[in-house]
């Protein structure tokens, strides 16, 4: 038995080496439900997956949501059912990385002797004033369902979209289509789509247009009012709901915890995923500052699911006494929906500049469904082969680190 194997706790005569993950998104889930395949049958090692509710949240579908269309109910113990993985619902509200435990509903203390940090991100609603109490987010499906019920309710009147990224753009389509009474604005200091080549983002712009979707390009918001939205030089523009897409904010528990964080809160990790500070943490997903040969990772579907994979297979090597290997990843596309019949999707190299190629139209809507769908078929091939989980793009010279092989 290793030396982290030792730090456990003893279960009647065996050593249990406790794993804890926090944060049940596309990262977490995928780390635990890896992990579980990987040490099932081991004796030794006990995983746990800590989440605020038992509701899966389906990030890519909460557009959808906030238009009052059904989505499937996933249930968070029943995606981990034949893992052995414990889950414990509950909100974290402390991690104390000397002691090695974390805090749930301040009520009760959750030892670990790995944990995986993976609390993702949410809208950031501080940055300008009125924000935070009079616009919509989607950081929940219970938010989308909120600002479901609100324009359920307009017989009529403007909805504003602040910020022009792919969630903005998703949202925007999608509530035109679905009240095409309500006049919708994208406020952006960007244009939709100014990421892509030209004939995508042409045909995203068509789309917008042809679905009604004012379109505000280098607009600045400074400030949210009950019914009005204020922008820099003076202008405000009545509205009725206003949905704030504008930037994310991560948790503030990692920085209390004493974990070296960037400037957005984001735990720095080293090659492997392990916190540069903490050795015995590693961070996934939005929760991770992860420097590739490009840059810093920013936070998708796409690249949060291989974070929590890779962590996974980093502590199962660790614990059989091996190194655990660096983390690469490089983009490959953008899918973007433009409501329920029609989406644009940009591949990309890497380090997600865009390549010649896009799909537009219905093949772009049935490559895009495939891939929001395809989470539950991974996770449940994950279950019985856990390998099969470990393909992604690495991004070859794009993600290579200088002094790196």
């Amino acid at each position: 038995m290793n030396a982290q194997q030792k730090t456990g706790t003893t279960t009647g005569t065996a050593t249990a080496h406790r794993v804890v993950i926090l944060g049940a998104g596309y990262a977490g889930m995928a780390a635990a439900i890896q992990l579980a395949a990987r040490v099932k049958g081991r004796d030794g090692v006990d995983v746990t997956l800590v989440n605020a509710q038992e509701r899966f949240t389906e990030r890519l579908r909460l557009h959808m949501t906030a238009t009052g269309q059904q989505t499937a109910e996933l249930s968070i113990p029943q995606l981990l059912e034949g893992t052995g993985t414990r889950f414990v619902r509950g909100w974290v509200t402390a991690v104390d990385a000397e002691a090695k435990t974390v805090r749930i509903d301040d009520d009760r203390v959750l030892p670990y002797d790995t944990l995986v940090y993976g609390l993702g991100g949410v809208a950031d609603t501080s940055a300008v004033p009125g924000a935070e109490d009079n616009a919509y987010t989607l950081s929940s499906a219970q938010d989308a369902e909120l600002l479901a019920g609100r324009l359920e309710r307009l017989a009529g009147g403007t909805v504003v979209v602040a910020g022009s990224g792919l969630t903005g753009i998703e949202s925007a389509a999608e509530i035109a289509e679905r009240h095409p009474h309500l006049s919708v604005v994208l406020l952006g200091r960007q244009e939709p789509g100014a990421t892509m080549n030209p004939k995508a983002k042409a045909y995203l712009h068509a789309a917008l247009d042809r679905l009604g979707v004012q379109v505000r390009n280098r607009a600045e918001v400074v400030k949210v009012l009950p019914d009005t939205v204020e922008l820099a030089g003076g202008e405000s523009i009545a509205a009725d709901a206003v949905l704030w897409t504008s930037g994310t904010r991560t948790s503030p528990l990692a920085a209390a915890a004493g974990l070296s964080v960037d400037d957005r809160g984001r735990i720095v990790t080293d090659a492997t995923l392990r916190s540069v500070s903490h050795p015995d943490v590693y961070a996934i997903g939005d929760a991770a500052a992860i420097r590739q040969g490009y840059g810093v990772m920013h936070g998708t579907c796409q690249g949060g699911m291989p974070t929590g994979v890779h962590a996974a297979l980093s502590i199962d090597r660790a614990l059989r006494g091996k190194q655990p290997k660096p983390f690469r990843f490089g983009y490959y596309h953008t899918p973007v929906s433009l409501g329920r019949g029609d989406a644009v999707v940009q591949f990309t190299r890497p380090d997600d500049t865009p390549r010649r190629i896009c799909l537009t139209g219905r093949t772009a809507v049935r490559y895009k469904e495939t891939v929001t769908a395809s989470p539950w078929p991974t996770y449940g091939r994950m279950k019985k082969m856990p390998a099969s989980g470990a393909f992604w793009p690495r991004g070859g010279r794009f993600t290579r680190l200088k002094g790196t092989k």
